[in-house]
């Protein structure tokens, strides 16, 4: 069980369109499953002990930048937007940022087909490409949350906060959301998982994405004739999917491995597969509604079990490191500073190119007990210089130095001043271009020491 099953119409429309994606077919597989629970969340259930619950299937792709997620999601639409008539055209949203957004979506399409011949229309595929900034905005409303663990079991959604209150009774909301895990882990919050929130979400990290020889190839046509007889099937009337006799041993050891693994692994994961057990019920009732069937069979349970555990070993997986303390980068101090600003002018630097970078006084650098500080003039009259150099560098029982200033050529002057060339290999100067009236310091560290790491 350890690679996911693609099973019935939908696995195998992904498996035909695959060798033309430069994306992961478990990506688009997982797409338009999402896609399938929407378009017969408003008649289908599915019963287990006498309950009997909604078959939505919410999910996210969590993958790098350019990694196939949104190919993933055309692929999938490519595979169900025919079966399906207009349903994505008429129901897919995107953008809600608020529970009373949220409610408000959907009463406003309950009100709008109140007077059809199906009747009143509760459902949505809230599709959101870039869930991070959704996430960073939702912050901002407490009730958001809320409303989404009610919607996810199908409960009745109440605004009061129109003058009119609205409800709407058994919602059928499908969400399928893109994000990438360093952006899941940030703004998934282990808080709201374990109060429900992002735990009803099976997230799938996508892999590698392959790169085809001709990218004008379009992807062949799917027939969907199989997938159209069946959602006119399901949505023909309600209809109530249940467990055979065979497949309740398998039911059983899904619902040990889920309290299992909520037992053993760390607090920061286990809140998010706390809903192991139900997830692997509403998938495998979707597949077997791809079937006409109300009968969920060891098979179909099967196939739902392989892909619910992969997406539970990719939760572990991005949220591995969430219960982690960060490590916080230890501030440089002032002699650091200093000394890789004198390490990258080759030993010896002027006031000038230290002071404006390491944020201190003159007077503060001086009083650093591994500086070495002299004073040079160019000429009788012309303006002092402050250089610095490491005291290490500097004889300790140097003389003092002559009183009388003597006269610094203009040549080298301008050669100190002018840039050079430094090699990929080499972080300092080389003695030929080091300023030929002071001595090439010695160097404290090795040649191929790197002095830009202290200004990282």
């Amino acid at each position: 069980m350890n690679t996911p099953v693609l099973y019935g119409p939908i696995g195998r429309a992904v498996r035909k369109i695959a060798p033309f994606l430069e994306a992961d077919a478990l990506g688009v597989y997982v797409a338009a499953l999402s896609m399938w629970s929407a378009a017969i969340g408003g008649t289908v259930k599915v019963s287990s002990r006498g309950n009997a619950r909604p078959v939505l299937v919410w999910s996210a792709l969590v993958a790098g930048i350019g990694r196939g997620k949104g190919t993933a999601l055309r692929a999938a639409l490519h595979v169900l937007d025919k079966s399906l008539g207009r349903f994505l055209a008429t129901h897919t949203t995107s953008g809600i940022t608020s529970g009373a957004s949220l409610v408000n979506h959907l009463w406003e399409q309950q009100e709008a087909t109140a007077e059809t011949e199906q009747g009143r229309d509760v459902r949505a595929f809230v599709c959101e490409e870039e869930w991070s900034e959704v996430l960073r905005r939702v912050k901002r409303d407490a009730s958001f949350t809320a409303k989404l663990r009610t919607a996810f079991d199908g409960a009745p959604l109440r605004n009061t906060t129109k003058e009119e209150a609205q409800v709407v009774e058994s919602p059928a909301l499908v969400l399928h959301c893109h994000i990438t895990p360093t952006e899941w882990i940030k703004n998934v919050s282990e808080s709201d998982a374990a109060g429900g929130s992002y735990n009803r979400i099976l997230p799938f990290l996508l892999g590698s994405v392959p790169m085809l020889d001709d990218d004008r190839v379009s992807l062949p046509k799917v027939d969907g004739s199989e997938l159209s007889d069946a959602y006119g099937w399901a949505t023909a009337r309600p209809r109530v999917i249940t467990l055979s006799e065979n497949a309740r041993p398998l039911w059983r050891t899904v619902r040990r491995y889920a309290r299992i693994l909520g037992e053993t692994l760390p607090e920061a994961q286990a809140v998010f597969i706390e809903r192991t057990a139900e997830q692997t019920l509403r998938v495998a009732a979707c597949l077997a509604a791809s079937e006409c069937s109300e009968t969920i069979t060891d098979e179909i349970l099967t196939a739902a079990f392989t892909l619910v555990r992969r997406s539970v070993q990719d939760a572990v997986r991005i949220n591995r490191g969430a219960d982690t303390p960060k490590v916080k980068r230890q501030p440089l101090s002032l002699a650091d500073k200093v000394r890789a600003r004198i390490e990258l002018h080759g030993g010896r630097a002027m006031s000038s190119q230290v002071l404006p970078y390491v944020g201190a006084s003159a007077e503060e650098v001086k009083a650093l007990p591994e500086i070495a500080v002299t004073v040079e003039r160019e000429g009788k009259t012309g303006r002092p210089k402050t250089v610095f150099t490491l005291r290490g560098d500097t004889p300790v029982h140097a003389p003092p130095p002559d009183p009388t200033p003597q006269p610094m050529p203009a040549a080298p002057e301008r050669e100190q001043n002018r840039a050079t060339v430094v090699q990929m290999d080499a972080y300092r100067l080389s003695p030929t271009q080091a300023p030929k009236p002071a001595p090439e310091p010695k160097r404290p560290e090795p040649l191929d020491a790197n002095p830009f790491r202290a200004l990282l």
